[in-house]
C-alpha cells in the first residue's frame, strides 16, 4: 500500500499514519476527494491484489484443495464469491461511483498515475518502490495492506505474485554450466540485498534480508520492510498460496468482469458470480486433461 503524504497533509489526514483498515482507507478516499483529488484511489494487478492476496490477508478461502495446493488439487474450484469478497467488491464499486476509486486498466497501467502524483493512494508489488524511489516528486508512505477488522484472524499473511525465472530443457552442458554461474550470482548474498534495496522486490534468501536489516536501510527508508513482513507470518491452507490449472485464462475472466463492475454493468455478486462461473469451467477442463 503506497500513499501520498503531501495529498493527505492536503486533505487534512495525518501524513504519517496510512489507513491501517479499509474503513479507513475508504474514509480517507472520501476527504481527499472533498479536497480537490481527482484520483484519490486506484489499484494495479486487480486480480492479485483485490482476490488472491485479499483472500491471504483475510485467511478466506480462494479455491477449494485448499487453494489447489492438496494432493487432489487438480479437482478445485473457485470460491471467491463469499459474502466478504462480494462486500469488498460493493464496497470498491461504491467508491468508484463516487469518484473515490478511479480504475486506471489492467497489469501495472496504474502505477504510472501515483508516481505522477495523480493518484493519492495505490495497492500494488513492492516491486514498485524503485521506481517510486526514483520518479516520485512527493512525500510517500509504503504500509500493509489493508483489512477489515471485524473479520476473525484478519490479517494473516500475503502470497506472492508469481513472477518467476525459468531454465529450458534442450541446451547445450556448456550453456547450462553457465546459467548455473548466473543463479549462484544472482542468490549472492550481496547481489540480493543490493536488488531488494534498489527494486523492492523481495530478498530471496534470509542472509539478503538480514543483511539489508543491519545496514540500516529499513530504518532509514520506513515500509521497505513491509513485503516481508506480510510474508513471513505463519500460514494457513486459505493464506499458503494457489496452485490452480489455466490460471493466466482466469487472471484475464477476473480483469474482464471485475472491469464490468467498476463500469456499473454488473453488481459486484454478478461479477464475481460470474469469475467462479467461467472460471470452473476452465478448472474441470483442466481436470479433464489432468486425468488424462
Amino acid at each position: 500500500f503506497y500513499y501520498n503524504k503531501d495529498a493527505f497533509k492536503k486533505a487534512g489526514l495525518n501524513p504519517d499514519k496510512a489507513p491501517a483498515t479499509w474503513p479507513e482507507v475508504f474514509e480517507a478516499a472520501k476527504k481527499l476527494k472533498a479536497s480537490g483529488h481527482s484520483c484519490p484511489m486506484t489499484l494495479a494487478w486487480m486480480g492479485w491484489t483485490q482476490l488472491e492476496s485479499f483472500s491471504a490477508w483475510h485467511n478466506v478461502e480462494f479455491a477449494t484443495e485448499k487453494n489447489g495446493l492438496s494432493p487432489n488439487g487438480y479437482k478445485a474450484r473457485m470460491k471467491i464469491n463469499s459474502p466478504l469478497h462480494v462486500r469488498h467488491i460493493d464496497n470498491l464499486s461504491q467508491a468508484a461511483k463516487a469518484g473515490e476509486f478511479v480504475y486506471k486498466g489492467r497489469g501495472s497501467a496504474a502505477q504510472a498515475s501515483f508516481t505522477s502524483g495523480e493518484c493519492a493512494m495505490i495497492q500494488t508489488s513492492s516491486g514498485f518502490y524503485g521506481d517510486v524511489a526514483k520518479n516520485a516528486k512527493f512525500a510517500y508512505g509504503l504500509a500493509p495492506l489493508p483489512y477489515y477488522p471485524d473479520v476473525k484472524g484478519a490479517p494473516q499473511n500475503t502470497v506472492i505474485g508469481g513472477a518467476s525465472l525459468w531454465v529450458m530443457a534442450g541446451k547445450k552442458p556448456a550453456e547450462y554450466k553457465g546459467v548455473a554461474k548466473f543463479f549462484e550470482f544472482l542468490s549472492d548474498t550481496k547481489v540480493q540485498a543490493a536488488s531488494h534495496q534498489r527494486t523492492g522486490y523481495l530478498p530471496i534468501t534470509m542472509g539478503a534480508y538480514e543483511l539489508t536489516d543491519k545496514s540500516g536501510f529499513y530504518a532509514k527508508h520506513p515500509g521497505t520492510d513491509t513485503a516481508v513482513n506480510q510474508m513471513v507470518r505463519k500460514v494457513t491452507d486459505n493464506s499458503r498460496g494457489i496452485r490452480l490449472g489455466n490460471y493466466v485464462q482466469i487472471r484475464t475472466i477476473e480483469d474482464e468482469e471485475l472491469e464490468q463492475v467498476w463500469a456499473g454493468k454488473k453488481t459486484a455478486k454478478e461479477a464475481l458470480d460470474s469469475i467462479v462461473s467461467r472460471g470452473n469451467e476452465l478448472l474441470a477442463r483442466f481436470e479433464r486433461s489432468y486425468k488424462k
